[in-house]
């Protein structure tokens, strides 16, 4: 089975999408699941994790209630707000529908780079891990060092790193990125998504480009805790769902086929506890 574990919906009129301006012209519309649809038929992909793009606890029940009505959503990861007494309670409610998988607090746009490791969020992850539910951990570069510091804290804490923290491959940097990575997956038990690389690859989309990036992700994580996202429809910035998904068989095409069927599948059904 193909699963891609990094996909995004939004309607516009919704109203909660802060970060989603007119001056993102190709995003600035509606994408639902009858336009991914016909994408994930053309790349036999199965079922997708759907992830929360939107700060509100509203927007993670709309996810949830798009997973109740489409069958290829295998489960939701939402958001709640940690900074609020109510995370709590919002947790427990949100749990209560099955297809809730994790939370995803959008550590990349806090302001504090320290934030997650105030000693008034414990409660919280202490909550998420008696729930099973995994976090999503949308980072950037600046935030591995704090993110080791946090799941050596909360060792039964299953987190998957979004994007691979987003490197800047457009700079072609390469360190601190890379030391982190290495020291995170070395010193926790974190999984990371093989995604969102295309968009922070500015005009360096070719596969030269890219496969430094991944070899080392392979090389940190292995197989068994990498997982193939789209992070569509960000993704449409860069590219398209086809060719990216075609781009990444290619940069992964001296892999043993057990590893691929790993990376396309077979961890994201491990890490979220898929049926």
């Amino acid at each position: 089975m193909r699963i891609d574990s990094h996909q995004h919906f939004w309607s516009l009129q919704r109203g909660d999408y802060g970060w989603l301006t007119p001056a993102l012209d190709l995003l600035y519309r509606d994408f639902l699941p009858q336009d991914l649809q016909p994408m994930l038929a053309a790349a036999g992909v199965q079922r997708t994790l759907l992830v929360q793009a939107a700060a509100t606890v509203a927007e993670t029940e709309y996810l949830l209630s798009l997973a109740e009505k489409h069958a290829f959503i295998a489960g939701v990861v939402g958001w709640v707000d940690m900074d609020d007494p109510t995370a709590l309670n919002d947790l427990a409610r949100l749990h209560k529908n099955p297809y809730l998988l994790g939370v995803r607090p959008m550590i990349q746009d806090i302001a504090d780079p320290d934030w997650m490791l105030r000693d008034d969020l414990t409660p919280i992850f202490e909550r998420m891990m008696e729930l099973n539910l995994r976090l999503d951990a949308l980072v950037l570069p600046a935030h591995l060092e704090n993110l080791r510091q946090l799941l050596q804290r909360h060792p039964q804490l299953q987190c998957v790193i979004d994007h691979a923290a987003k490197p800047n491959i457009a700079a072609a940097s390469w360190q601190p990125w890379a030391d982190n990575m290495a020291e995170l997956a070395a010193g926790t038990n974190s999984y990371c998504k093989l995604s969102g690389l295309l968009t922070e690859a500015g005009a360096r989309t070719d596969d030269d480009a890219l496969r430094p990036y991944v070899a080392h992700l392979l090389a940190c994580f292995g197989a068994q805790r990498l997982m193939w996202g789209s992070d569509w429809p960000v993704l449409t910035l860069a590219g398209d769902y086809r060719n990216w998904q075609q781009q990444s068989e290619r940069l992964l095409q001296h892999l043993p086929d057990a590893e691929r069927d790993a990376i396309f599948g077979a961890t994201a059904k491990t890490f979220y506890g898929l049926e």
